[in-house]
């Protein structure tokens, strides 16, 4: 009798144990899959080298490996490209989600991941389970927005350039027009332009080697990518499904942006291809009152719907409803001469993450040739090397074929449809080299048609819609560095980028000389021209001319008297040098003499005590402080031709200058028997102030220290300071 009670007390436990635990859900299963599946090894740097058993396992250790190191740029990154941003940062922010919204719905954002092919769902999923994962895993952190992450939302977000083709579209047009009806006043607009331009240049340089000219026949890549601090970090993600992939990882991405596998190696510029293009619509109302576009003969309805943007206010939440207006040529996204413009660009997200992750897992010139079909890397160039020993250079990817007896630099008339694009040039049929016989090519966003000096292509060959032919001082730079070069080694490669020569300031600074000798300025300006005309046009911590240099650049630049003909860049700069008036020369630099007495209390100071390196927390802008501590930094503006740019976008009312872009991620790689490869990376792999590393490259990154990359499992290990499965402390 006892025996049997015992049994139906524990038969009764059982049930009630049962029913108590609740079934686990389809999410619970797969982390428990994966987590299995996936370990992380922390090198001696903090670089994360995730190693799962199937390429959805490394993907969701590696957004899980990202959250860890950098929520806060993880969720930034999808709160703006989902179109949220206004719930987070206030009424400043309305039409950036505008922007976003015109551009993809969220339920045309679901619909482009439904009909996505099974291996990229299995990876978005991935994506979404490995940050979800994280956050279940630490309650600790407070997401500013975003507490559960969609498997479509990668679809906003899909190629990985630092804002890519849509931050193009001006949000400034956008609010005057859905804001007020209204198109931007043209002094704006040269406004607008004038502020750009004084903006720290955006952009990147890719160098591919051959082995001829190496040390050890093997080819060698520079991936060079300027961006503004900590936009991606640095990883290793490994399946046993065929990807090895080392590189740059854009916070919130699933794949290597811009890196190489054991075969191959690829670098993008941001590229001068016309990808974006302006339609002017002619908008009338049909017999129902509702709105049409004139198309040929025909009249085409208006694709309308309300967007409700939250945003917040105060402590309040609050939100506008606004109209979204479409044709067939994109978005309505400005109002020009009283008429409706159309923004058209490349905007197919299943097919560019298929691209930006196939990229990742070629093993030759071949495969890499074939996934370069695929035609969706719309903002960028790339410039390649493998083990094979190719090096190779795409100018653009995605290109519109366009009726040349249009002006496409302008709007074109909407109505007439032999302005439509009509269809995509082939790769062939774009600009791009492959084994140039000088042995090597470059891009710094420069013109390809000195990507390889009297090898490069041909201008006359191909559309002119296809580039601009517009060079740089970085690209000047590049030549002349590669034009003489032979013997190279990853350490000469390195030594290459970071030469200190500015060509720019080689063009500027001899007619400010020339200006006080002509002028006969003061003796106290005459001690400080000294300075300038003894200078070799090279930057360093200890160089005062550097200083002078770039005050006086920059506020010739901001303040001085263009000429009515328009301008590049490089020819601005050698007009301020050689041709404007010498009076206005010496004035100017009068204003910096001035500038740097009173913040510093001597014009001759060295450009390391004012130009500084500092990382305060774990902020997206960071509250520069003179007061706290900072770095010397030697390096200079990509503006005056330094290949190794480093530069400011904003400061805090600071005297003294702290970088906010430039070099960021930097790899040089050799493709042989083995990979071998060097990085450097900007501030430090944790965006976490107590994690040692946060800062723990401050140091070498401005003495141009490369750190030796781990890439084999045998390397790893030897390097480890911490292994783990997801979600293990």
């Amino acid at each position: 009798m006892r025996l049997k009670y015992a049994f139906l007390c524990l038969t009764f436990l059982t049930i009630v144990s049962c029913k108590t635990e609740p079934e686990k859900t389809e999410e619970q299963k797969r982390w428990e899959s994966h987590v299995a599946n996936t370990t992380i090894i922390r090198d001696d740097f903090g670089v994360p080298h995730i190693y799962g058993k199937t390429d959805a396992d490394a993907v969701f250790g590696l957004l899980y490996a990202q959250s860890e190191d950098d929520f806060n740029r993880v969720e930034q990154n999808y709160i703006w490209a989902t179109g949220r941003l206004a719930e987070v940062d206030g009424k400043e922010a309305i039409y950036s989600d505008v922007r976003a919204r015109l551009f993809m719905t969220q339920e045309e954002a679901i619909a482009n991941y439904e009909r996505s092919p099974e291996w990229l769902k299995k990876l978005c999923i991935a994506f979404a389970d490995g940050i979800n994962y994280y956050l279940k895993m630490h309650p600790e952190v407070t997401p500013r927005l975003l507490t559960h992450f969609e498997p479509w939302m990668p679809m906003y977000f899909s190629e990985g350039s630092i804002g890519g083709d849509i931050e193009r579209v001006s949000t400034r047009k956008l609010e005057a027009m859905y804001g007020s009806g209204m198109e931007v006043p043209l002094e704006t607009e040269l406004a607008i332009q004038r502020e750009q331009e004084m903006q720290e240049p955006q952009g990147s340089n890719g160098i591919a080697i051959s082995g001829a000219l190496t040390q050890s026949g093997n080819p060698l890549l520079l991936i060079n990518p300027h961006t503004s601090f900590y936009f991606r970090g640095e990883v290793h993600v490994v399946s046993e499904e065929g990807l090895n992939a080392y590189g740059a990882v854009t916070w919130g991405q699933f794949f290597v942006y811009q890196g190489f596998n054991e075969k191959t190696g690829w670098m993008h510029t941001s590229t001068y291809t016309d990808v974006i293009d302006e339609f002017v619509e002619t908008i009338e109302k049909d017999v129902n009152g509702k709105l049409v576009y004139r198309y040929g003969d025909e009249h085409r309805p208006v694709m309308q719907y309300d967007m409700t943007i939250p945003y917040k206010d105060g402590d309040v939440m609050k939100e506008v409803i606004l109209p979204a207006y479409r044709t067939h040529h994109g978005p309505i996204t400005q109002i020009k001469d009283g008429k409706w413009v159309a923004s058209a660009l490349m905007w197919e997200p299943v097919k560019a993450l298929e691209q930006s992750y196939i990229r990742s897992k070629q093993d030759g010139y071949k495969g890499f040739r074939e996934m370069m079909d695929i035609r969706t890397n719309s903002s960028n160039n790339t410039v390649y090397a493998d083990a094979e020993g190719n090096i190779a250079y795409f100018h653009g990817n995605y290109i519109p074929k366009r009726d040349e007896s249009f002006d496409y630099t302008k709007p074109v008339d909407g109505s007439n449809p032999k302005t439509d694009w009509q269809g995509l040039h082939t790769v062939d049929e774009a600009i791009q080299l492959l084994n140039p016989e000088n042995g090597w090519l470059q891009n710094c966003n420069s013109t390809p048609f000195t990507a390889a000096l009297e090898y490069s292509p041909k201008k006359e060959d191909y559309p002119g819609y296809m580039s601009i032919d517009r060079e740089n001082f970085r690209g000047v730079h590049a030549i002349d560095l590669l034009k003489k070069g032979e013997n190279y080694t990853l350490d000469s490669l390195i030594e290459l980028g970071y030469d200190s020569y500015l060509p720019g300031f080689a063009v500027l600074i001899p007619g400010l000389v020339e200006a006080y000798d002509k002028n006969k300025g003061s003796k106290e300006m005459g001690v400080i021209i000294d300075e300038l005309k003894n200078w070799d046009y090279r930057t360093s911590k200890e160089s005062k001319a550097m200083t002078l240099a770039h005050y006086y650049g920059t506020e010739y630049l901001k303040t001085g008297k263009r000429p009515k003909n328009s301008l590049t860049p490089m020819q601005l700069l050698a007009y301020f040098g050689q041709e404007s008036p010498l009076e206005e020369r010496i004035a100017i630099f009068q204003k910096v003499i001035d500038r740097l007495e009173g913040d510093f209390g001597t014009a001759l100071i060295a450009w390391g005590e004012v130009h500084r390196f500092q990382r305060i927390n774990g902020d997206i802008k960071q509250p520069f402080n003179d007061d706290l501590p900072s770095t010397a930094v030697g390096l200079a503006s990509g503006r005056w031709g330094a290949l190794a740019a480093y530069g400011e976008r904003y400061t805090n009312n600071t005297k003294k200058m702290y970088g906010t872009r430039g070099n960021s991620f930097v790899a040089v790689v050799e493709f042989g028997d083995k990979v071998k490869a060097k990085t450097s990376l900007a501030g430090g792999q944790s965006g976490d102030p107590d994690s040692p590393h946060f800062d723990d490259q401050i140091q070498p990154y401005v003495d141009a220290q490369f750190k030796e990359v781990a890439y084999y499992k045998e390397d790893v290990l030897k390097r480890a300071k911490k292994t783990y499965h997801p979600g293990e402390e």
